[in-house]
């Protein structure tokens, strides 16, 4: 007798696996200097066009390329919420550390950019994010009960004791 196949977990897991490659990629390529213009290394057509001049894109690429740091702290988070959807878990705090990161993303990319196939990419790690969320529905719905405070007999229970049931719903 075969075991059922369970669709839902084998896309969970594929859409974990296909967020982390990608956003591990674009994080490590932002660290490495391939994404944006960086203070400094400015493409000589680039350095020469004034601010009046110069494209949205320019502008957007040049302003995020400007401080090592900032990229260094996009890339990095990308990376750590990339790796956190690898393991069960901690697959949640990877989609809240990324959530935010992809909207600024798809935000920034209808704003600035004129590059269909990268908003096209950011909204595809975008809904599988919200696949794993509403994957986890249950478990996102026992940790609020657990997270909110709710009276008891008339007294509110206390901060450690909700924490510690939160966890536990994980």
């Amino acid at each position: 007798i075969m075991k059922p196949i369970h669709w839902e977990k084998i896309i969970e897991i594929a859409c974990r696996w296909y967020v982390f490659i990608f956003l591990n990629l674009y994080g490590s390529g932002k660290i490495a200097g391939g994404q944006f213009y960086r203070r400094g290394e400015l493409p000589p057509e680039v350095a020469r066009t004034t601010l009046e001049q110069a494209t949205a894109y320019e502008l957007a690429w040049s302003f995020m390329g400007y401080s090592f740091w900032y990229i260094l702290f996009i890339g990095s988070a990308q990376i750590v919420g990339a790796c956190l959807l690898l393991w069960e878990r901690s697959k949640l705090l990877g989609v809240m550390i990324l959530f935010p990161i992809l909207v600024n993303i798809i935000v920034f990319d209808l704003i600035f950019l004129d590059l269909k196939d990268a908003l096209v990419n950011a909204l595809l790690y975008f809904g599988m994010l919200l696949y794993l969320l509403y994957f986890n529905r249950a478990r996102i719905a026992r940790a609020w009960v657990a997270l909110t405070p709710r009276e008891e007999g008339g007294r509110v229970e206390p901060g450690p004791a909700r924490w510690r049931s939160w966890l536990l719903a994980l």
